[in-house]
């Protein structure tokens, strides 16, 4: 049995001195309006020093009870909270007399009601998905609108720590990074999105290009998602955060549990100018590497609206382009199918082990 090395340290300390914390905390009070108040935001900002110098991450927790490897250890209520609502999502994807059910993701930035002042393309796509799947029998359909990170006050998905690197029991299903509360990294949608996941059985991306890549929100998203691929459901086994005893038990064998797994998608990319076909590769193989299955190869699009054209013309071009919109509708014509023949993805193979894991 191979013993943990220690922990690799050596990176610059980001730690803040009062004032410099004072002086950042306060930026977000910048509008004259809160003047009358600052009295009573300098007594706000000592609680949030002593939280942030005191690292107060969870600062309610409950002990962790039987179920778990440690009993005795004190658990974030949010993340129970998180936990608890990944279960009934579970239960819901599981019920076999249930409808079957459907999460469309709009994975574009851009929003009317921001500062672009014109809805995506994007969205009018997620809109001819719903339709076909609304219009079927038995379904249940969700739109996670990823615009809201842009365009809705208070909406963030925070970036992955990578814990995962450290060591897979590291990285807790569902994460346990956010929130932070001494450092105010708070208000994260991920806690939400997770259980959307977990309860479909076929899941549709849809995704403009930016820059030769998956947009912003898209990416935030996929990285938070590793946790349910390899994660640990019981904190208490790493003590939170311990790093030399995630190690320990990733090379004391660890089993790499898939909780997406066997759930079908399907893909649209759509560009301008170049990188559609990368993109819907990278996002295709990044789903199946979870073991989520595509519905089928008309579930896997990528296409260019208005190539090369004015951006200020774009919607008219998808006006004009009718076969598009039709292979749009036949990707969820597809994905609802491959649900409908497997919702509970026992497709060949599926019963397979790896011989090697991540």
């Amino acid at each position: 049995m191979s013993k943990a090395p220690d922990p690799r340290k050596g990176t610059p300390d980001p730690a803040l001195s009062e004032s410099q914390f004072r002086e950042r905390y306060l930026q977000q009070f910048h509008d004259p309006a809160f003047r009358a108040l600052d009295a009573e935001l300098e007594r706000i900002v000592k609680v949030a020093w002593d939280a942030y110098a005191g690292h107060r991450k969870a600062p309610v927790t409950r002990k962790a009870g039987p179920e778990f490897a440690d009993p005795d250890y004190d658990l974030s209520v949010e993340w129970l909270a998180a936990r608890d609502a990944i279960r009934e999502a579970q239960a819901r994807h599981d019920d076999r007399d249930g409808p079957l059910r459907f999460l469309i993701v709009n994975c574009s930035p851009r929003s009317e009601h921001s500062c672009p002042g014109e809805m995506s393309k994007s969205w009018r796509f997620a809109e001819l998905a719903l339709d076909i799947f609304e219009s079927a029998d038995s379904t249940a359909v969700r739109v996670l609108d990823l615009s809201r990170l842009t365009a809705e006050y208070g909406r963030n998905i925070h970036p992955c720590k990578a814990c995962f690197s450290t060591a897979a029991p590291l990285c807790h299903w569902p994460c346990s990074c956010y929130p932070n509360h001494g450092l105010g990294q708070t208000q994260d949608w991920m806690n939400e999105i997770y259980p959307m996941w977990v309860e479909a059985h076929g899941i549709m991306i849809i995704t403009p290009v930016n820059w030769y890549s998956p947009t912003s929100p898209l990416k935030l998203m996929m990285d938070r998602l590793v946790c349910a691929d390899g994660g640990n459901p019981d904190p208490t086994r790493t003590h939170g955060k311990a790093a030399r005893e995630a190690k320990q038990i990733e090379l004391d064998g660890w089993d790499y549990p898939r909780h997406l797994e066997k759930r079908q998608f399907a893909v649209v990319v759509h560009g301008d100018v170049e990188g559609a076909e990368n993109v819907r590769r990278a996002i295709a193989d990044w789903l199946c590497f979870m073991r989520l299955c595509a519905a089928g190869p008309t579930a896997e699009l990528d296409r260019y609206v208005g190539y090369w054209k004015p951006y200020a013309t774009s919607h008219d071009d998808l006006d004009a382009d009718t076969a598009v919109q039709e292979e749009v509708k036949n990707a969820a014509r597809t994905l609802l199918a491959g649900v409908r023949r497997d919702p509970m993805g026992e497709f060949t193979g599926s019963e397979l082990k790896a011989p090697r894991q991540k």
